[in-house]
């Protein structure tokens, strides 16, 4: 058995991978993971919440945008004699057509791919977690770019950080745009304005793309806050799925099972 792991700055998200998709999904902090004990502890659990034993893991399907993950987990395999694909620019199979592929996260590029198997080209994926980030892919299935936006959580923590008088508040839809305390004008201009950001990014990258492609695109949301019902409830959508990471992991993983046999 693979693991697909998928390492954000907030959270890690682990899956099986089986023919076809992904198995069970189990989710946890990566914040508070320091070492190589913490990861392989954390992996233990996981699967003895699934009862797997440990030996069966045969390798890792790795996208991680956390260098102190990449390198633990990397330690974590060569102990237990486990192999790594980690995905990048050189691993996942479609082309990288950007000025420096090698600068991609590896998210961006599984999100991409996942969306051209799963779904179809042309396609926008927005992965809204501690970012916000929109990854394109053109008519002929190739990654040619996107936008990075701050995330909504992490907009109201810079406020709470950066200004003296602002206070950090929990983000949550507020009763209506117009807050009546300081706290939900703060969430206010979270929420509504995020959802804005958002719409303004699709109609200005969806504009682009019809200028050179046949279809419009296959717009799909995934990441930690679209299960969010005010992210997730935008007409724009065409998919909602909060594991397409993992998924695309799967999916890679598949791929390059079959190359190696063929």
């Amino acid at each position: 058995m693979w693991l697909c792991v998928d390492v954000g700055n907030t959270s890690v998200k682990v899956a099986p991978s089986v023919e076809g998709g992904i198995g069970w999904v189990r989710r946890a902090g990566s914040r508070s993971v320091r070492t190589p004990d913490d990861v392989d502890k954390l992996l233990e659990a996981m699967l003895e919440d699934e009862d797997v034993p440990p030996e069966d893991v045969e390798g890792l399907v790795l996208a991680s945008v956390v260098p102190s993950w990449t390198r633990d987990l990397q330690v974590v395999a060569e102990r237990r004699r486990i192999a790594v694909l980690a995905v990048d620019a050189d691993t996942i199979p479609m082309p990288v057509r950007v000025a420096h592929p090698e600068a991609v996260g590896p998210d961006r590029l599984v999100n991409a791919y996942a969306a051209v198997r799963l779904h179809r080209a042309p396609a926008i994926v927005v992965d809204a977690g501690t970012a916000t980030t929109f990854d394109v892919v053109d008519q002929h299935g190739a990654y040619v770019g996107g936008a990075i936006a701050a995330g909504a959580e992490l907009g109201l923590q810079a406020l709470g950080v950066g200004t003296a008088r602002l206070p950090r508040v929990a983000l949550e839809p507020p009763a209506s745009a117009i807050g009546i305390n300081t706290a939900d004008a703060l969430r206010s201009g979270a929420v509504y304005g995020h959802i804005g950001l958002v719409r303004e990014l699709l109609a200005q990258i969806s504009s682009e793309l019809s200028a050179s492609e046949n279809s419009a695109p296959c717009r799909i949301l995934t990441g930690g806050f679209s299960a969010s019902p005010w992210l997730s409830s935008m007409s724009e959508w065409d998919v909602v799925d909060p594991d397409l990471t993992l998924k695309g992991l799967a999916l890679v993983h598949e791929e390059r099972t079959a190359g190696l046999l063929a």
